[in-house]
């Protein structure tokens, strides 16, 4: 990955808490690092092939300048997601917000903000088995799809399975998706779960009936342990309806905590089954 750095763009705006700071303004300054893969702008000297910096300090005075923000935070983050959007070459943006003037009664240099944004492949499970199911899985790809920060990029085939855990309702419409994301994991997964009740799911039986379910199995090759989320998934490689459209469309992918592919652990749990049966 290469790496292009933009140092102490000068740029006067209207940001604080203060109403002397939003109406007088004050002077700040910006630094970037972009992160992009620069092989062939280093092999072809093309500036098509990688992002003109020149362009980018102007759309970081553009967020700057359009409006005014409480917080610097809050403007050091905007840069990061509209570099995002507007360089879909960019894989990872960091902005440092200086903030020299900044109101504080004791010498001091200067103040700043970091704000990081990287885009990441996750892994998600989707599965209905209520109603339209296969219109409410279409809805919960239109909506993950419509969220700044995320595009949908492969959807497997949806199979129908039996249910799993609780065996008292009907089969399950079940696939994978592949997202590339920027969200953070515990923010993804909340996001997961607006969409979850836009679609009318109920949480009253343990594995029961759900109009939409929606798994984070997945998040790049990070294992995460909180009150909230496992990911892995703890117990995806027991699950033929998770594994066998994941194979289809991440095969190669790696499972960080049991060292293997996911094609490798479709191929182990066939051959417990088969042992088992």
């Amino acid at each position: 990955m290469g790496h292009i750095g933009i140092r102490d763009l000068e740029v006067f705006a209207h940001h604080g808490v203060y109403p002397e700071e939003t109406e007088n303004g004050q002077m700040f300054y910006v630094s970037a690092d972009l992160y992009l893969d620069t092989w062939d702008a280093e092999h072809t000297d093309d500036l098509n092939t990688s992002v003109n910096y020149g362009t980018v300090c102007e759309y970081i005075k553009d967020v700057m300048t359009r409006r005014n923000y409480r917080l610097i935070e809050r403007a050091a983050g905007e840069i990061c997601e509209d570099l995002m959007i507007n360089f879909p070459k960019l894989n990872k943006v960091r902005v440092e917000l200086y903030k020299p003037e900044a109101p504080i009664p004791i010498p001091f240099g200067t103040v700043y903000v970091e704000a990081c944004r990287e885009w990441q492949d996750v892994y998600i499970g989707i599965g209905s088995n209520m109603g339209d199911k296969e219109a409410n899985i279409r809805s919960a790809i239109r909506l993950l799809s419509e969220t700044q920060g995320i595009q949908v990029e492969k959807v497997s085939t949806l199979i129908q399975t039996e249910p799993y855990g609780y065996r008292e309702q009907d089969e399950f419409l079940n696939g994978c998706l592949k997202l590339r994301t920027w969200l953070p994991p515990e923010v993804l997964l909340k996001r997961m779960q607006e969409i979850e009740l836009l679609l009318h799911r109920e949480r009253k039986i343990h594995w029961g009936p759900r109009t939409i379910d929606l798994d984070m199995l997945l998040y790049g090759e990070e294992i995460i342990h909180t009150k909230d989320l496992c990911v892995p998934h703890p117990d995806m490689i027991n699950r033929r309806f998770v594994l066998e459209p994941l194979d289809e469309i991440a095969g190669w992918s790696w499972h960080p905590a049991e060292k293997k592919t996911i094609h490798q652990l479709r191929e182990a749990l066939n051959k417990k089954e088969a042992i088992e049966s």
